[in-house]
């Protein structure tokens, strides 16, 4: 064989392998770019995807800051509620002050309209957490307000000898001390 030969067959070696190099390269570019394509499509799905969390998010909140005002604002509702039955039995007693009775049977169920109407407030307090200050237990500096000492032969030191003024409590925070006179 001819060197000529050898060269054309060395060419023509070059050529198929340059051939197959570059359908290879063309063949990974497009690997590349339909990958890249599928990445850049990945992308804009998850931005859409994260602008509608977002946004979710945003209405959620607004929600809840709705609703929390809401509650706040109508947080007495069900204690005006029970009170209305209060307020109902006063009004019949006043009324009830205008009717042609006796003056002795009229006084008599007046006051025990208003011991009534009384127990039904007291009882609407309690199913809310208002309750009365105990005056049978140890004075209490928390709950109780000393506004005089008194020497006394009937009960120990500390304890409330009178009260002048009751005191409630919200479950267990005071509202107001009860007035109390203690023994020393």
């Amino acid at each position: 064989m001819s060197n000529e030969n050898i060269n054309n067959e060395n060419l023509q070696d070059e050529e198929i392998e340059n051939e197959t190099t570059n359908e290879e390269a063309e063949a990974e570019a497009e690997a590349v770019e339909n990958e890249f394509d599928l990445l850049q499509k990945e992308l804009a799905e998850l931005k859409e995807k994260y602008a509608r969390v977002h946004a979710d998010f945003d209405n959620i909140k607004k929600r809840l800051e709705r609703e929390k005002y809401t509650a706040v604002e109508y947080a007495n509702e069900k204690f005006a509620k029970d009170m209305i039955p209060v307020l109902d039995s006063l009004q019949m007693a006043l009324k009830s002050a205008d009717a042609d009775a006796k003056p002795e049977e009229l006084i008599e169920k007046l006051k025990e309209g208003i011991d009534l109407t009384l127990k039904q407030f007291n009882t609407a307090l309690e199913k809310h957490g208002v309750t009365m200050v105990s005056h049978d237990e140890p004075f209490d500096p928390n709950i109780h307000n000393a506004v005089q000492s008194v020497d006394s032969d009937d009960v120990e030191s500390g304890q409330i000898v009178q009260t002048f003024q009751t005191g409630y409590k919200y479950k267990e925070r005071p509202l107001r001390e009860a007035m109390v006179v203690v023994a020393n």
